[in-house]
């Protein structure tokens, strides 16, 4: 009898070992978690067999193809720690279709945002709900270029942030944005500042095969395809090793064209 138990305790080790669990972790974001589940692999009944918020068993209803586990039941404020965990069997796993449920999303209201001529941008916002960078973006080369990041407070009280940027000659346009784990974009208003400073110039010397600009910027160098395959600081570049063909650069404000031969 005793042996026969010993067995019995055994087996059940081995099939608990043999199963697994997803673990989702962040912060609650008025969200509920939403899974697909399977039928286990041996055909009985379906793949989650427990799930547990925070070390407590829910009482969702688990045993169908898909389930809610619904935390607004929980009392959680926004931004209290979550933790879930969805135990299956062995040879099956359960997809959870939203998983940055309990990853905060873009949320700010920006107050305030301006720049200054010293290309110091300065930007206030209430409302965040858990920790976001923000992407500082500047309008030049006829796009949105991401030029920095600075990290959220993620409060929903008021917060006053900063960011060092290089000035282009003429006219300037920023913004910040922030993305959340699901890819949705928030985006403040824009602010401006011109810049009176004389242009940078370009020339691409044939000879050395040397790109030069007339003062330090940033770069972006496309070959025919439109396909980027340099980037950088700097006033040189070495173009030597570039095959022979039609290039675009983009420095400054502008962009030109070179051949290279």
């Amino acid at each position: 009898m005793k042996h026969l138990l010993s067995a019995i305790l055994l087996l059940i080790s081995a099939g608990f070992a043999l199963a697994g669990s997803v673990v989702l972790e962040g912060r609650y974001q008025q969200r509920n978690v939403f899974v697909i589940n399977s039928v286990s692999e041996d055909g009985v009944g379906f793949c989650v067999y427990e799930v547990t918020v925070n070390g407590q068993v829910t009482s969702d209803e688990i045993n169908s193809q898909a389930f809610e586990i619904d935390l607004t039941i929980l009392g959680l404020k926004v931004g209290d720690p979550v933790t879930c965990v969805i135990k299956h069997k062995d040879g099956c796993a359960p997809k959870i279709l939203n998983p940055g449920a309990l990853e905060p999303a873009p949320s700010f209201d920006c107050k305030k945002i301006e720049v200054n001529g010293q290309g110091l941008l300065i930007w206030e916002t209430t409302g965040e709900m858990g920790k976001l960078p923000y992407t500082i973006q500047q309008f030049k080369w006829n796009k949105w270029v991401n030029v920095g990041e600075v990290m959220g407070n993620g409060t929903s009280t008021k917060n006053t942030y900063s960011f060092q940027t290089s000035l282009v000659s003429g006219l300037n346009r920023f913004r910040v944005v922030q993305k959340s784990y699901e890819g949705e974009l928030r985006k403040s208003l824009e602010c401006e500042v011109n810049n009176p400073s004389a242009p940078i110039t370009f020339a691409y010397n044939k000879k050395s095969k040397t790109i030069s600009f007339s003062g330090n910027t940033s770069y972006e160098l496309y070959n025919s395809f439109g396909q980027i395959i340099k980037r950088g600081v700097g006033n040189t570049l070495d173009a030597s090793s570039f095959e022979k063909g039609e290039y675009h650069i983009s420095y400054d404000n502008r962009t030109e064209k070179f051949l290279k031969k």
